[in-house]
């Protein structure tokens, strides 16, 4: 009877491997466009609205360093402050979105890497 309650909780799975095998091999249940549709917001939504706020608070930390700060010490270090963490914050930002689509890609969700990346132009002669 113990090993039996033992399996209880594993037994709850069972469903979800039995769901894997009607809809289909590498679906698993909607699994792969569920996180299809998380990565699409986060790329298309979410990151840059997080990136327009780090570049608000970088132009707040310059407004108040050279506009509101002009001859007050205190209020020129405030703006420094603002734009050394909105810098930080951009270097993050951009680490952790790469490192994202690079596991995105690896775990076979290629279709969801960043999209339109500039590049040098290349001139063939």
């Amino acid at each position: 009877m113990k090993k039996l309650l033992r399996l209880l909780p594993f037994a709850s799975f069972a469903p979800l491997f039995a769901l894997a095998q009607v809809t289909g091999p590498g679906n698993l249940g909607g699994v792969r466009d569920f996180i299809k549709n998380i990565t699409v917001f986060m790329n298309d939504t979410l990151v840059p609205f997080i990136f327009a706020i780090a570049f608000l608070v970088f132009l707040w930390g310059m407004f108040k360093t050279f506009i509101l700060g002009g001859s007050d010490e205190d209020k020129q270090e405030e703006g420094k402050h603002l734009m050394m963490y909105a810098i930080a914050g951009f270097v993050v930002m951009v680490s952790l979105w790469g490192i994202v689509n690079l596991v995105a890609g690896g775990f076979g969700f290629e279709g969801q890497r960043i999209q339109n990346i500039p590049n040098l132009p290349i001139k063939n002669n």
